[in-house]
C-alpha cells in the first residue's frame, strides 16, 4: 500500500458534478486527487476476505444479542426493543454497510467501526473514483497510471441488484428516499442510491425527512400518497425519537435499512464482537470498562459520527499521549477499544492518516473508499483519496 503524488485533471470539477457529486468542495477542499493510493491485487484479495468474514461476524453478533435480550447494552429505548427483535426475526432486507478499517497493507485489516445504518461517502467511491480512474488511464501515461490498474468497486452494479431484490422482497413498486433537507451530502448521496433504484424498476421518489407525515393510518409524502417502502439516510436512533415515532411500533412501512440495523451501527457492537470472536485477526479488544486496556485505548461513544467525542489515549514509557475530538454525543455512554492507530504517510512533519472504508451491499464486499485525514482521528472534514490495484 503506497501514497502516490497524482496530477489532478484539469476538468475535475465538471467531471465530478456530471456524477451528481456536486459537494465536492464542502469545507473547502473534500475531493483530492492530488494524491491516490495504490494497492497490489494480494492486498485488495485480502480487504475483501476481512470484509466478507466481518459480515458473517456482524450477523452472528446481531442474533446473540436478540436471543439474549441485550438490546440495553446498546442504549436502545425499551418501547423499541420488540421491533428490532422481529425485524431480525423477519430477516427484513437490508441495503449496504461500511466497515472502516485501520491497515498498512501488511498483516490484517483491524476493524475501527461498523457504519451500518447510515454511511455516506457512497457516491464518491461508486462514482467519482471510478471516473478518475477511467480519465487516468485514457491519458495513457504509465507514469501518471499504470496501464493495467484496476479499482476494487462493483459498488454501482451491486446496489442495482441489491434494489431489485429488495423490491421482490418487500412486494412494493414505489420507493421513498429521505434525508434531511439541508445536507447538501446526504442530497447527493440519497439522489445517487435514487438512481440506482430507478435502474432497478422502482419508481423511486425524493422526500424529504421533514416532509414525512402521518395521517392517522398510514405514513404519507407531501401529496398524501401513502409510504410503504421508505429508504432513510437518517439514523434510527434519531428516528425513534421523532413525535411520530411511536407509529413505528405498528410496522406501517417497510423501512430500509432495518430496525435490526441499530445493532450494527452502535459501538457497542464492537464489545460484542470481541467477546463472541475473541482474538480475532481482524477485531481489536473492546470492553465497557476502560480498566480491562491498560490505560491505552480508544474512547468511543455508543452513538456518533464523524469522529465526534472520540479519545485516543496512548502511553509512550511515563509520558501520556491523549487526541480528542469535541462533539455532542456521549449520553448514552461508551466502550473502550484497544488501539490500532491509522498509518501516517508522506512528510513526518505533515503525516496523512488514511482510514479504509470496504462497502458490503446485501451479502457482498462491493469495494472500498479512502478518507485521509492530518489527524489520527478521521472526522466530517476528512478528504476522500482514491485509490487503485495492479
Amino acid at each position: 500500500m503506497r501514497r502516490e503524488k497524482s496530477e489532478p485533471r484539469a476538468n475535475w470539477r465538471s467531471r465530478c458534478e456530471e456524477a451528481g457529486f456536486h459537494f465536492h468542495s464542502m469545507g473547502g477542499t473534500y475531493w483530492d486527487e492530488s494524491a491516490c493510493y495504490a494497492f497490489s491485487a494480494q492486498q485488495i484479495d485480502r480487504l475483501e476476505a476481512a470484509t466478507a468474514e466481518l459480515h458473517k461476524l456482524c450477523l452472528a453478533a446481531v442474533d446473540s444479542v436478540v436471543r439474549e435480550k441485550r438490546l440495553g447494552d446498546f442504549a436502545i429505548p425499551a418501547p423499541y426493543h420488540d421491533l428490532v427483535a422481529d425485524s431480525w426475526r423477519s430477516r427484513e432486507p437490508t441495503l449496504y454497510g461500511r466497515f472502516d478499517f485501520s491497515w498498512d497493507g501488511e498483516g490484517e485489516p483491524k476493524l475501527l467501526e461498523y457504519n451500518a445504518d447510515t454511511p455516506t461517502a457512497r457516491l464518491e467511491a461508486a462514482e467519482a473514483q471510478w471516473h478518475w480512474l477511467e480519465d487516468l488511464k485514457e491519458r495513457k501515461n504509465p507514469r501518471q497510471l499504470p496501464l493495467e490498474a484496476d479499482q476494487f468497486n462493483s459498488l454501482h452494479e451491486k446496489l442495482i441488484e441489491q434494489w431489485k431484490s429488495i423490491k421482490a422482497q418487500v412486494h412494493e413498486d414505489v420507493l421513498h428516499l429521505s434525508c434531511a433537507q439541508e445536507s447538501e451530502e446526504d442530497l447527493g448521496n440519497v439522489e445517487y442510491l435514487r438512481d440506482c433504484a430507478l435502474q432497478a424498476g422502482w419508481d423511486a421518489r425524493p422526500l424529504h425527512i421533514e416532509d414525512l407525515g402521518w395521517n392517522g393510518r398510514q405514513f404519507v409524502d407531501l401529496d398524501e400518497e401513502p409510504v410503504r417502502a421508505l429508504f432513510k439516510l437518517y439514523p434510527w436512533e434519531w428516528l425513534v425519537r421523532e413525535e411520530y415515532a411511536v407509529h413505528l411500533l405498528a410496522r406501517p412501512a417497510r423501512l430500509i435499512e432495518p430496525a435490526w440495523k441499530m445493532l450494527l451501527s452502535n459501538k457497542a457492537l464492537l464489545v460484542v464482537l470481541w467477546e463472541l470472536n475473541y482474538a480475532h485477526p481482524n477485531l481489536l479488544p473492546a470492553y465497557f470498562d476502560e480498566r480491562r486496556l491498560g490505560g491505552e485505548y480508544a474512547k468511543k461513544p455508543l452513538l456518533a459520527r464523524e469522529g465526534s467525542n472520540v479519545t485516543l489515549r496512548r502511553r509512550f514509557g511515563s509520558r501520556v499521549s491523549t487526541v480528542e475530538q469535541p462533539g455532542e454525543y456521549g449520553a448514552e455512554g461508551f466502550i473502550y477499544q484497544g488501539l490500532a492507530p491509522l498509518p501516517a504517510f508522506g512528510a513526518p512533519q505533515s503525516p496523512r492518516y488514511p482510514v479504509i472504508g470496504s462497502w458490503i451491499v446485501g451479502e457482498q464486499p462491493a469495494g472500498i473508499g479512502i478518507r485521509e485525514d492530518d489527524s489520527p482521528i478521521t472526522k466530517n472534514s476528512s478528504r476522500f483519496v482514491p485509490h487503485y490495484f495492479a
